[in-house]
C-alpha cells in the first residue's frame, strides 16, 4: 500500500490498490425480472422501476443459470461416496475458492459461508477472545452495531479524518484485545469509508478490523490483502444471489479458536465423553447441512460481476448515479441525505427527504401511482439516520432564520422520523431513474 496520511489527507478508496481490471468485451449480465409488468392507479400495468437493490438487489441470469445447472445432482455434501454427493460437494468448496479470489483474500484465510452479513458478524462477535472490545460508529447497519458483548460506539465523524482520529483515540484508550467495526459504504447515503487508514490505525494499535462490505462489493472491487483487513462480511441477496447465503472472509486463528456456531453434524470430529471439535473454522461453524445451492449462486455471482469488468459497471452506475442526484437537486423540497458532503465518492445509493411527506406517503405514492419500488424508514440504521435527519432540519432551521425561500415543512413528518432511500444496480434504467425525478417532481407539486 502506498504510504498514508492519516489525518489530513485521508484517501476515501475503499477497493484496494488492486490493478485495473482488463478490458473485456463481455456485456453486463441481466437480470431477471427486467421485465416485470405492476399495477398502477387506474388498472394499467407498467414496467417496475426497482430502485430498492440495497435492500436486495435481482437475481442475475448467470447466478439463475449455475443454480438449475446444480439442481439435477444436488446432494448432501462432504460425507457421502455417491457421485452426487461428490459433484456437489466439489461445487461447494469451489464456490469457496471463488469467494476467497473475488474478494482478494489470503491464502490462508477462512471462508465460512453464513445466512447474511448479520448471520456472519454475528458468527465472528462469538469467537472474539474473552475480554474484546469493539469500536464502532454509530453510523453502522445495526449488524455491525449490536452483536458485541463490550463495545465502544463513538459519534458520526464531520469528514473522513476525524474518523480515523476518533478511531485513534478510541482504540488507544482500550484495554486488552479489541476489533474496529466499520462499513466499507454507508447503506444509507452509499458514502465510502476510508478502510485502509482505518485499518492502518487499527493495526497500529494492535487491534483487527472488521469491514461490512454488504453494500460495496455489488459496486466496487475489493482487495482485502492489499487493504490489510482482517475481516470482511456480505451478503448474496445484495450481490445479485438472492438465495440466502453470505460470507465470512478472514483470519483463522478466533475463528478456529471460537466457539462454534451451531453445535451439530460436521462440525465435530468425535463424540464420545468428550467432545471433539473441528479445528478448521469452516467445518467448526457450518454445522449441519450447509445451504449448498446459496453458495453455488454466490460464487455464480462474483465469477459473473468479475467476467463483465469492473470498469464498465462502475462507469454505467456513476452515469445514472449522477443523473439521479442532479434530478433530485433540481426539486426544491427535496433533500439528500449526506454524512461528509456532496462531492464525496459513494456507491449508487441516495437517501432522501420530501417537504411535507412523511418517507411512507412518499414511498407508496411512487409505488401505487407510478410503479417504483424504493424503501422507506430507518434502513436498519436508526442512530445515523436520526443524525441525519437531525442535521437536515438544523439546516432548514438556519435557512429560515435566514430569511433564505424553504418550504415552512422540514423533512419526512417532524423531520426526525424517516427517510427515502433509492438505489441503483445491473438492470437500472435511464428511464427508472427519470421516472422517479418526474414522478417527485409532480408530488411536489400538489
Amino acid at each position: 500500500m502506498s504510504t498514508l496520511t492519516i489525518f489530513d489527507s485521508v484517501p476515501v478508496q475503499a477497493t484496494g490498490d488492486a490493478p485495473a481490471p482488463a478490458a473485456t468485451s463481455r456485456p453486463i449480465p441481466a437480470v431477471l425480472g427486467a421485465d416485470l409488468q405492476v399495477p398502477v392507479k387506474g388498472g394499467r400495468l407498467v414496467g417496475y422501476a426497482n430502485l430498492d437493490y440495497a435492500a436486495s438487489a435481482p437475481c442475475l441470469e448467470p447466478v439463475s443459470a449455475a443454480v438449475a445447472a446444480a439442481l439435477p445432482a444436488y446432494s448432501s455434501v462432504h460425507r457421502g461416496a455417491g457421485y452426487a454427493s461428490q459433484l456437489t460437494t466439489a461445487r461447494y468448496e469451489q464456490a469457496r475458492h471463488t469467494v476467497r479470489a473475488f474478494v482478494g483474500a489470503r491464502p490462508d484465510d477462512a471462508v465460512i459461508f453464513t445466512r447474511n452479513t448479520t448471520d456472519a458478524t454475528n458468527l465472528l462477535a462469538g469467537c472474539l477472545p474473552a475480554g474484546t472490545t469493539a469500536v464502532v460508529f454509530d453510523t453502522e447497519h445495526h449488524a455491525s452495531l449490536l452483536p458485541w458483548p463490550t463495545s465502544v460506539r463513538l459519534a458520526p465523524p464531520a469528514f473522513p479524518g476525524e474518523a480515523v482520529r476518533a478511531a485513534d483515540e478510541a482504540l488507544a484508550g482500550v484495554e486488552g484485545p479489541k476489533l474496529l467495526v466499520v462499513t466499507a459504504a454507508s447503506n444509507v447515503t452509499g458514502e465510502l469509508w476510508p478502510i485502509a487508514a482505518l485499518a492502518h490505525i487499527a493495526h497500529r494499535h494492535g487491534a483487527r478490523i472488521l469491514v461490512d462490505a454488504a453494500q460495496l462489493v455489488p459496486h466496487r472491487q475489493l482487495n482485502l490483502t492489499a487493504l490489510d483487513l482482517d475481516y470482511v462480511a456480505f451478503s448474496g441477496h445484495k450481490l445479485y444471489a438472492p438465495f440466502g447465503a453470505g460470507a465470512l472472509i478472514g483470519r483463522r486463528d478466533w475463528l478456529a479458536e471460537g466457539e462454534p456456531y451451531l453445535k451439530g453434524g460436521g462440525a465435530v470430529r468425535s463424540v464420545g465423553d468428550v467432545v471433539e471439535w473441528h479445528d478448521d473454522p469452516e467445518p467448526r461453524h457450518e454445522a449441519g447441512t450447509p445451504n449448498v445451492l446459496g453458495a453455488i449462486a454466490l460464487a455464480a455471482a462474483c465469477d459473473g460481476l468479475t467476467a463483465t469488468g469492473w470498469t464498465a459497471l462502475v462507469r454505467e452506475e456513476e452515469r445514472l448515479l449522477a443523473r439521479l442526484r442532479s434530478g433530485l437537486a433540481s426539486i426544491e423540497g427535496v433533500r439528500e441525505l449526506s454524512l461528509w458532503g456532496d462531492d464525496h465518492p459513494r456507491v449508487g445509493i441516495v437517501s432522501f427527504t420530501v417537504d411535507g411527506c412523511s418517507a411512507r406517503e412518499v414511498a407508496e405514492v411512487l409505488s401505487s401511482e407510478y410503479g417504483i419500488g424504493v424503501r422507506d424508514g430507518k434502513f436498519c440504521a436508526h442512530p445515523f439516520v436520526r443524525h441525519l435527519l437531525d442535521a437536515t432540519a438544523d439546516e432548514h432551521e438556519r435557512r429560515s432564520s435566514a430569511g433564505e425561500s424553504d418550504p415552512e415543512n422540514s423533512g419526512c413528518e417532524d423531520g426526525t422520523t424517516a427517510a427515502v432511500r433509492a438505489s441503483i444496480g445491473i438492470g437500472t434504467t435511464q428511464e427508472h431513474v427519470d421516472r422517479l425525478i418526474e414522478a417527485l417532481r409532480d408530488l411536489v407539486s400538489r
